[in-house]
């Protein structure tokens, strides 16, 4: 696995590249659908592939590990398998989830005790586990065990959680290196940057990381509930450390907006429920901004959900007809409204690609970026 850096915009930090996998090229700068439990919801991997055309998805340790276990796991031959899809695949280590139950686990030096969220039952998470499980899951490029720390965090706090998720890098990267990939293909490791929004420890973090020599590396704690101005200067901060020539992954972030500011400060790769979650309560994405798709002006409204749009459901369906669906909690709603989110993501990026490939972004990107945020 590499990374091959083609294009740099000549008034930002965005960059286009491509991230070669056993499993196919990534083309950056990318959106990566979730699927947490094996499934991006609603919506079929056929689908995912070929008309949202996504070119990477992901999966979650926690929640897999959890349901349906790594003994159906492996017997599948991994999650690739198990679900049908046969592009590369990133799985995050459980670390947001450890953030996540707060109120039901435990964090020691050692690891984290957790409580299912299923049936009350309680397990261990190692950064040593951790690696063992995304080995089962099989996924192509799987993530350091870490602590997502909560905003706003006590600076003492965050120092011993980035202490913690350091200590935990190092035990993880021993893993690796003491493991093999089960089912023939090549896995890399991504450490993340931690610290919260104090910049000390956001840069103590993002050193660490360089230092570890990882083909990829990502940046985890953001998007937790600080302003967009701290989100953007942690992001900014922390891409001037992390090697150039390495894939930057900026996790769980965000709206259209947030996508190309971040892209301007050198993120090369993104994933967010975002347009999942708001499609399946009627909020779209589009290239006029923010339409929820429920409110009255667009009952009797029988154009095209996106005319433009490269998915034959934006331009088969009308708008009326997707907020009847949506107003009577038809699962065909969710779905429609799921695909055009992802599409609506996915065009973003290849024209964010395109932009920088002509020397253009800066100029598109702020002329685009009102448009974006307005509500409809």
């Amino acid at each position: 696995m590499h990374f091959e850096l083609l294009h740099k915009d000549q008034h930002s930090k965005a960059r286009n590249g491509k991230l070669h996998t056993d499993r196919g090229i990534i083309e950056t700068p990318i959106f990566m659908p979730v699927g947490t439990a094996g499934t991006v919801k609603g919506v079929h991997q056929h689908e995912l592939a070929n008309d949202v055309k996504a070119q990477i998805i992901l999966g979650n340790t926690y929640h897999l590990f959890l349901r349906p276990g790594m003994e159906t796991m492996e017997a599948a031959g991994g999650l690739h398998q198990f679900i049908g899809w046969d592009k590369p695949m990133l799985t995050d280590s459980g670390g947001y989830q450890v953030y996540s139950l707060a109120s039901s686990r435990k964090i020691t030096d050692e690891g984290v005790k957790f409580q299912s969220h299923l049936d009350g039952s309680y397990h261990f998470f190692t950064p040593e586990r951790a690696i063992q499980i995304q080995r089962s899951i099989g996924a192509d490029i799987i993530m350091a065990f870490d602590e997502c720390t909560p905003y706003p965090c006590d600076y003492n706090y965050a120092k011993k959680s980035l202490d913690i998720t350091h200590q935990w890098l190092d035990r993880c990267i021993l893993e690796m290196s003491n493991s093999q990939p089960k089912y023939g293909f090549d896995q890399a490791l991504f450490p993340i940057v931690q610290g919260s929004v104090y910049k000390d420890l956001r840069m103590k973090s993002a050193e660490k990381v360089a230092s570890c020599g990882a083909i990829g590396n990502a940046i985890g704690g953001l998007s937790v509930g600080e302003p967009e101005d701290e989100l953007y200067e942690m992001t900014d901060l922390v891409c001037n450390i992390l090697p150039a020539d390495k894939p930057r992954y900026l996790m769980g972030v965000g709206t259209p907006a947030n996508l190309l500011e971040c892209i301007a400060l050198g993120v090369d790769m993104f994933d967010c429920v975002m347009p999942s979650r708001n499609a399946r309560h009627g909020l779209l994405f589009t290239w006029s901004g923010t339409l929820n798709i429920k409110n009255e002006k667009w009952a009797n409204d029988f154009s095209p959900i996106e005319e433009n749009s490269s998915l034959f459901s934006d331009r088969l369906y009308t708008k009326a007809y997707l907020r009847h669906l949506i107003k009577a909690s038809e699962y065909l709603g969710a779905q429609v409204a799921t695909l055009h989110n992802l599409n609506f993501y996915l065009e973003l990026m290849q024209e964010a690609r395109n932009q920088i490939q002509a020397g253009t972004f800066t100029a598109w990107k702020n002329a685009l970026i009102p448009i974006l945020k307005q509500r409809r």
